[in-house]
C-alpha cells in the first residue's frame, strides 16, 4: 500500500532528509545546466550588430553606475561614520535602553530602496564586523512574525557557514529573541566573559572585533509597516540593544513627519535618531540623461517622442531609475537587433571598419531607410543607378553619409547646450528648464515656429543690458568647456565640426561686445509737424482720430542697444536654431540608423495590458501555445481540444449578467463531450473539470457567485 492511502482521513508527514551532499549535487546540475548554450545564442554573439550592442550598453552602465555612486557617495559615507560612531564600544557607552536609529529619506514612490540599503550593506560589511537583516513590512504582518523574520535572517547567514557542523536548520517556530542572544553570545560574547573562560586565549585583534560586532536591521518601506507592530518591534529591540548591539535605519519615503505621526512618545524616547536625506530621483535623473544618455560620446539616440514617453512614465508613475534604466536598455536592444546595417550606429572610426563587414542583404535595409529616399533623388541620373544597384558603390559612398551623421549630432548637441542656458531660468519657462526638455522638444517639431519659442525670445527682449549680456556670456562659456571636452571623444572629427561651431559662436561674441558698448537711450526725432502742440487745431473728432492712428503706425524712435540685441537674437534664431536644431525631418541621410523611433514598440511592451492579454489567450489560446490542436478558423469557433479554462471563458462571453452554472454545465459538456442524450448522467470527471475552471475564471476576476441565487454566477466584466 502506498504510504499517502490510509482507511481514515489523516495528515502525512515526510521529515526533510536533504542532506549537503544533495544540495551540493542539485546546485552541480543546475550550474551544469547553465552553462549549456544553444547553436543560437553563440552565432548571436559573432554578429556585429550584437558586439555593437553590448559595447555601447557596457560603457553606458558602467558610466551610470559611476555616476550613481558619486551621487550617493556622501549620503552613505555620512551614514556609515554615523553607525560606525554609535556601534564602537557601544555597550560600554550605553547603559540606558536608547536604540541608536538612522532614518534615511529615500524619496517619494521610489522602487529602488533595496538597491540602496544593499549598497548601504556592502559598504558596512568592508568597513566593520557587521550582520545585516532587511525586514520588509510582508514578513512583518505581526509583532511575532516580525521577530521571527529578523532572528531567522541573522541566523540564517551564520547558518550557512556552519552547515557543515550543524546538520538541523532551526524553524520559524524556534526563532526567538532568547535564541538570538544565545547565538550571539555564542559567537560574539563580551570580552569579559571571555576572559573568565579562557584567559590568555583571546588575542588582542579578536577582542576589536567581539566588541564592535554589530546587528543592523533595516527597514525599507517603514510607511507600510502597522503602527502596532512598528511600536512593539522597536520597544523589544530597545530593551536588549545594550546586550545584543543593535543598530535600526529607517527607509522613509515621505518625510521624518512620518516617524512622529506613527510612534508614540513613549516610543520614540527610547531611540536616539539622526535623519539622513538623499537627492531625489528626478535630480538623480537629470544627472544621468545630461552627463550620459544625452552626451555626445555615443551614436545612439531616442527620438523626441520616445524620449518624452520614458521621462513621463518616471515622472508620472514610478519614479524609478533603475526602471527607467531598463526601458532605455530595451530602447537600444531594439534598436541593434534590426539587423547588422544598425552596428554603423557606434563612433566614427569603429563604423568605417563595420562597413566593410556589410553584405549585400545589410546594404538592402540600408536602401530601405526613408531619409535615402531623398539622398537618392538628390543625386545625378547615372549616379541614383549605381547607388541602387552597385554594393560596392554604396559601401565607397557610405563613409560620408556617416560623417554627415555624426556631425550633425555632435553639432546639435552642443547648441543644445547653448539654448539650455538661454532659456532655463526665464519667467515660467517656457520651453522648460531641463535639457531633456529641450532635447525632445526640438527633435519633435520646428521650435523657432512655436509659441513657447516666441514667447521666450519676447522675455530675452525684455531684459536689462546687464542681464542679458551677463547670460549669453555664460552661454558662450558653458558651450566652450562642452566642445573643448568632446574634443577628447571625437578626435577624427573635431577638425570638420569645430570650425562650424566657432565661426558662430564668434559672431555671436562679436554682437555681444557691441551691445556692451551700445547707449541705451534714443534722440528724439519727432516732427514738429506731429508734435502733440498741432493736435488742438483739429476742429472734429473724426479727424483727431484719424490722425492719432496715422501717428501709431509710425516708427517710434529705438536706441540702439535695443537694435543690436534684437540683431542679436535674430541670428541666433535663423543661424543655430534653425539651422542645428530643427526636427528630425532636416536631419541628413541615414539618421535612422542612429535614432530609435518606434514609440509603438516600447509603448505595448513596457506599459502592459493585462485586460487585453488575458483576453486574447483564453479567446484564442494558439497564439501562445502554438499547438495544432488550438488551431482556430474563426476566433468564435469550439473546439474539444482547447483548454478547459478557454471553453469555459468562451461559453461565458455568449451569457448575459446571471450566468446558470447547469446550463453553463451542459453547454461545456456538449463541447468536451458530445453527447445526443441531454438527460444522460453528467460524468464526474467533466464536472470537475469544469468546477476547476469557473474556479479559476473567479480567481482572474470574470465571475463571482451570486448571493441571490445559489446556483447562478455572476457575470462582472462586458
Amino acid at each position: 500500500m502506498d504510504s499517502t492511502i490510509s482507511i481514515s482521513k489523516g495528515c502525512f508527514v515526510f521529515k526533510n532528509g536533504a542532506t549537503k551532499a544533495d544540495a551540493k549535487q542539485r546546485s552541480r546540475k543546475h550550474k551544469m545546466s547553465g552553462k549549456t548554450s544553444n547553436f543560437y545564442s553563440k552565432e548571436l554573439a559573432k554578429q556585429p550588430f550584437y558586439r555593437v550592442y553590448s559595447d555601447t550598453w557596457q560603457k553606458l552602465h558602467s558610466n551610470i553606475l559611476k555616476l550613481q555612486v558619486a551621487s550617493n557617495g556622501r549620503i552613505i559615507e555620512d551614514l556609515l561614520n554615523y553607525v560606525i560612531k554609535e556601534t564602537q564600544g557601544k555597550r560600554r557607552k550605553y547603559t540606558n535602553e536608547v536604540l541608536p536609529t538612522a532614518a534615511l529619506l529615500t524619496g517619494i514612490n521610489q522602487s529602488d530602496h533595496l538597491q540602496q540599503f544593499n549598497t548601504l550593506s556592502k559598504r558596512l560589511k568592508e568597513k566593520i564586523s557587521v550582520d545585516v537583516c532587511v525586514l520588509q513590512s510582508r514578513d512583518c504582518s505581526s509583532t511575532k512574525t516580525g521577530i521571527e523574520a529578523m532572528v531567522y535572517n541573522f541566523l540564517e547567514s551564520e547558518q550557512n557557514k556552519q552547515e557543515n557542523s550543524n546538520g538541523k536548520r532551526l524553524r520559524r517556530s524556534q526563532c526567538t529573541v532568547r535564541q538570538l542572544k544565545k547565538w550571539y553570545h555564542d559567537n560574539w560574547s563580551d570580552f569579559n566573559g571571555l576572559e573568565k573562560s579562557n584567559e590568555g586565549e583571546v588575542k588582542k585583534n579578536d577582542i576589536k572585533t567581539i566588541e564592535n560586532h554589530t546587528l543592523l536591521v533595516v527597514l525599507p518601506d517603514f510607511e507600510c509597516f502597522l503602527p502596532a507592530v512598528l511600536q512593539d518591534l522597536i520597544s523589544i529591540l530597545s530593551s536588549h540593544c545594550v546586550e545584543l548591539s543593535i543598530f535600526l535605519v529607517l527607509g522613509i519615503a515621505t518625510s521624518v513627519n512620518a516617524i512622529h505621526s506613527t510612534l508614540p512618545y513613549h516610543v520614540t524616547n527610547k531611540m536616539k535618531l539622526r535623519v539622513f536625506e538623499t537627492q531625489t530621483a528626478p535630480i538623480i535623473l537629470n544627472e544621468i540623461l545630461e552627463k550620459v544618455i544625452l552626451s555626445s560620446e555615443y551614436g545612439f539616440h531616442l527620438s523626441g517622442k520616445v524620449f518624452k514617453f520614458l521621462t513621463n512614465i518616471f515622472l508620472y508613475y514610478d519614479f524609478s531609475i533603475n526602471g527607467f534604466i531598463q526601458a532605455f536598455k530595451y530602447c537600444l536592444l531594439e534598436h541593434y537587433f534590426q539587423g547588422n546595417a544598425y552596428s554603423l550606429c557606434t563612433n566614427y572610426s569603429s563604423s568605417l571598419s563595420h562597413v566593410k563587414q556589410l553584405t549585400h542583404e545589410d546594404l538592402e535595409c540600408v536602401r530601405k531607410q526613408l531619409s535615402f529616399r531623398a539622398y537618392v533623388e538628390s543625386l545625378r541620373p547615372e549616379s541614383i543607378i549605381a547607388v541602387l544597384t552597385d554594393d560596392e558603390h554604396l559601401r565607397n559612398q557610405l563613409p560620408s553619409l556617416l560623417k554627415d551623421c555624426h556631425l550633425y549630432f555632435i553639432i546639435r548637441r552642443v547648441f543644445l547646450e547653448f539654448l539650455t542656458v538661454l532659456v532655463e531660468d526665464l519667467p515660467n519657462c517656457p520651453l522648460g528648464k531641463y535639457r531633456r526638455e529641450l532635447y525632445a522638444f526640438s527633435l519633435s517639431r520646428n521650435i523657432s515656429s512655436q509659441s513657447e519659442f516666441k514667447e521666450s525670445w519676447q522675455l530675452l527682449q525684455f531684459l536689462s543690458k546687464e542681464e542679458l549680456t551677463s547670460k549669453i556670456t555664460k552661454a558662450l562659456s558653458i558651450t566652450g568647456k562642452f566642445l573643448e571636452s568632446s574634443a577628447q571623444i571625437h578626435m577624427e572629427l573635431f577638425k570638420y565640426y569645430a570650425p562650424v561651431i566657432k565661426e558662430k559662436l564668434d559672431r555671436v561674441q562679436h554682437l555681444l561686445n557691441s551691445i556692451s558698448k551700445a547707449e541705451l537711450f534714443a534722440c528724439n526725432t519727432v516732427p514738429e509737424q506731429k508734435s502733440p502742440k498741432n493736435l488742438k487745431q483739429f476742429s472734429s473728432r473724426q479727424e483727431l482720430k484719424q490722425e492719432l492712428l496715422k501717428m501709431s503706425k509710425e516708427e517710434k524712435p529705438v536706441s540702439e542697444f535695443a537694435k543690436l540685441a534684437q540683431e542679436l537674437l535674430s541670428y541666433i534664431e535663423k543661424v543655430i536654431i534653425d539651422e542645428h536644431l530643427g526636427p528630425l525631418e532636416r536631419a541628413p541621410a541615414l539618421h535612422e540608423l542612429f535614432i530609435f523611433s518606434d514609440i509603438n514598440s516600447v509603448r505595448r511592451n513596457i506599459i502592459g495590458t493585462p485586460r487585453a492579454s488575458l483576453h486574447m489567450a483564453l479567446n484564442n489560446p494558439h497564439l501562445y501555445l502554438q499547438c495544432s490542436c488550438c488551431s482556430l478558423r474563426e476566433h468564435t469557433q469550439l473546439l474539444p481540444t482547447l483548454p478547459d479554462l478557454s471553453i469555459v471563458y468562451k461559453l461565458h462571453l455568449e451569457c448575459g449578467r446571471m450566468i446558470n452554472l447547469y446550463d453553463w454545465l451542459q453547454a461545456f459538456r456538449s463541447v468536451v463531450d458530445f453527447n445526443e442524450d441531454d438527460q444522460a448522467q453528467i460524468d464526474t470527471q467533466i464536472q470537475a473539470r469544469f468546477t476547476r475552471s469557473v474556479a479559476e475564471l473567479q480567481y482572474l476576476g470574470y465571475v463571482k457567485m451570486s448571493k441571490r441565487k445559489t446556483d447562478h454566477a455572476t457575470r462582472l466584466t462586458w
